[in-house]
């Protein structure tokens, strides 16, 4: 019982670690947080069920129970591997960056340089391609949902960037919506210029806070 305590208590001193990181924008914040909150939950159901498999302490089911949580009720399915695999050499050389997150959904970073010029949200050719594969492998596995989240840098004051932003992650949508990608499936949301991940100090930082995310997401079933 007092591993199983000291198990739950790390974990706790993780996510307050986690939620005071000053690096890390709200985006990757809600993401790594709610992983934790995932790890809590799965580490308590894995103590409790521990004592009835011979062999097996308490400890050892907290971990395993924890694993199970962080997965924030998303499932990395072979088919979001195949997906993940398809925009990685879609995007080779492109700047743009895919992933899978802590709780299980893929996301695509797109700066701008491929995405949008400053004070624009018309869709640059350079990412049309990308959008084009991205659309196709969306169809091939319908169950998953789409959030996409515009960002600006902090040129011009907040009632000019935040509808920017929602403008950009509308954009993205509509296209995604044209290539066949039924619009129920996505939602869309916009940061303005509150989640830096570069200093706007500088060109190139700004040209880095002007990008869209895109995570996709399929529900644990």
């Amino acid at each position: 019982m007092k591993k199983v305590i000291a198990t739950l208590g790390a974990i706790a001193l993780g996510l307050s670690g986690l939620s005071g990181c000053a690096n890390m924008s709200e985006t990757q914040k809600t993401t790594g947080t709610g992983a934790g909150i995932g790890a809590v939950a799965g580490a308590v159901i894995g103590a409790a069920t521990a004592g009835g498999h011979k062999g097996r302490s308490a400890a050892t089911g907290a971990a395993i129970g924890a694993a199970v949580g962080a997965g924030g009720g998303y499932l990395w399915s072979k088919h979001m591997e195949e997906q993940k695999a398809a925009m990685e050499q879609a995007t080779q050389g492109t700047g743009v960056s895919v992933s899978q997150t802590d709780d299980n959904r893929l996301k695509l970073d797109i700066p701008s340089d491929v995405s949008f010029d400053t004070g624009r949200y018309d869709i640059k050719p350079n990412l049309r391609p990308i959008l084009d594969r991205f659309a196709t492998t969306l169809n091939q596995n319908p169950v998953t949902t789409v959030t996409i989240i515009g960002h600006t840098d902090n040129t011009g004051t907040d009632a000019i960037n935040n509808p920017l932003s929602v403008n950009r992650a509308a954009s993205t949508r509509d296209y995604l919506v044209a290539h066949g990608v039924a619009s129920n499936r996505i939602i869309i949301n916009g940061r303005g210029s509150q989640e830096p991940i570069a200093d706007n100090g500088t060109a190139q930082g700004r040209a880095k806070n002007r990008r869209v995310e895109i995570f996709v997401a399929e529900a644990a079933r």
